[in-house]
């Protein structure tokens, strides 16, 4: 999908009246017989005569607001809003607890909205932060690999494994 259509937009009404006016009246129109007709349908029709595409009825509410409002010389704006998500949804997201999911949000790392007694959490905040969060588990990876070798002494082996668990260890008390 086009990254530009996700973006809110205002839409100035034109001077010129002259187009707008029939496509209110045809909408309204054939809204008016919706009682006479069993399954009254709206398309975008193309030049080619098989380049049709029939439209839902909320694009068609929506469309008739947005010439309506031009048409009486507002402005309209359409603002696309991301899904928003329950902790609980977050947290089956993330694949963690309610209670961390909570925890994030009361450390400011994860944003959320408070409506009522309950966080909203934007799907895109938590697809960001899943994101954010599996590099920083990529790259502890990383820092903490060892390439063991099958023909080294064990000993050498586990001293190896030792150092980087006290890498590890010394990089979670600066966290602390």
């Amino acid at each position: 999908m086009d990254a530009q259509a996700l973006e809110q937009k205002t839409f100035i009404p034109a001077d010129d009246h002259e187009q707008l006016a029939p496509v209110l009246s045809f909408l309204n129109a054939h809204e008016q017989r919706r009682g006479q007709a069993t399954n009254l349908s709206y398309a975008l029709v193309g030049v080619d005569e098989h380049d049709r595409i029939e439209l839902p009825e909320d694009v068609h509410q929506a469309l008739k607001r947005v010439v309506t409002a031009l048409l009486a010389g507002k402005a309209v704006t359409i603002a696309p809003h991301g899904m928003t998500l329950t902790s609980q949804q977050a947290a089956d997201l993330l694949g963690v607890s309610r209670p961390t999911v909570k925890r994030l949000i009361e450390k400011n790392e994860l944003a959320a909205e408070r409506v009522g007694t309950r966080h909203r959490l934007r799907l895109d905040d938590v697809l960001a932060y899943r994101e954010v969060r599996r590099q920083r588990q990529y790259d502890a990876l990383a820092t903490t690999a060892v390439d063991i070798n099958t023909e080294d002494d064990p000993a050498k082996v586990q001293e190896q494994l030792r150092e980087v668990r006290r890498l590890v260890a010394e990089r979670r008390k600066a966290k602390g």
